[in-house]
């Protein structure tokens, strides 16, 4: 399966917010990274058809996905960053709604609830109200509809977005898993979340892709004469402030703390745990 995007541009009057993005993905975690109004939003919603393209195509194994349709929207689940969930409803029954309105056939929501409750952790919730769960709880309904049906295409935009840092940890420990024969795309600002699950790494600025490549790829891509953010070891954050930072972020920051810390997450992390 390939996911290819060619030239697509999106304009909101004057404003260019997505300027001829083009990438293919397969099956895997692609983390886009860049700051707040890079345009990674704007892209997750043009993938889902949620707004109109002002140019450009994507298409699914060759085949614009505007003409596939339903049978395109059957294969795609999509958390939003804004949590938009019914909180009087009980955890099962916004679910339930949710399975239904994906298509999902009514003789199968019981064992599909029962697997995305198991996948997330929330099966000792079902019946709990949405507007008595923490926000860690709701960013993980929002992930669990997502992955109703079985998806082979995940959107993922800024999952972690104003969770803890156990909660944040504690959800990625449930992405890092889901890039198994589908492909995942999870944007954010928050390196650590791309540091943790990204098989390729997208950076963007100003609505373009400025670097891409695997984690290590784009570590070994920084300049020698570059001082290390965070001690002698050059870290994603090195990587981030060097296409993506202004040059006085880049002038404060490698200023700062001289000690190399785990990556969050990793297993030198002791909160890394579920």
């Amino acid at each position: 399966m390939e996911l290819t995007i060619n030239q697509l541009t999106k304009k909101y009057g004057e404003k260019l917010a997505l300027d001829a993005f083009s990438y293919s993905f397969r099956e895997g975690i692609y983390g886009i990274l860049g700051a707040n109004g890079a345009g990674k939003s704007t892209l997750m919603h043009l993938i889902t058809d949620n707004v109109s393209r002002t140019a450009g195509e994507i298409l699914l194994d060759g085949t614009d996905v505007l003409k596939l349709g339903d049978g395109f929207r059957a294969i795609l689940g999509f958390m939003p960053q804004q949590q938009g969930l019914y909180e009087s409803l009980t955890c099962e029954s916004f679910l339930a709604y949710m399975a239904r309105l994906k298509g999902v056939p009514r003789k199968r929501i019981r064992a599909e609830l029962d697997r995305v409750l198991a996948l997330t952790n929330l099966s000792d919730k079902r019946h709990g109200k949405i507007n008595a769960f923490s926000g860690g709880m709701k960013q993980r309904i929002l992930l669990a509809q997502a992955m109703l049906g079985e998806p082979k295409i995940l959107i993922l935009d800024e999952p972690t977005a104003g969770l803890d840092p156990k909660e944040r940890i504690r959800l990625r420990n449930y992405i890092r898993d889901l890039g198994q024969n589908r492909i995942v795309l999870l944007a954010t600002h928050i390196v650590s979340d791309i540091e943790a699950v990204a098989d390729d790494i997208i950076l963007m600025k100003q609505g373009r892709i400025v670097r891409s490549g695997a984690p290590k790829d784009l570590i070994a891509s920084l300049p020698a004469d570059l001082t290390p953010l965070l001690g002698g070891v050059f870290s994603l954050d090195d990587v981030y402030l060097h296409y993506l930072g202004e040059d006085e972020d880049l002038a404060a920051a490698h200023n700062s703390a001289p000690q190399r810390t785990p990556p969050a997450g990793s297993e030198d992390d002791p909160e890394a745990q579920p």
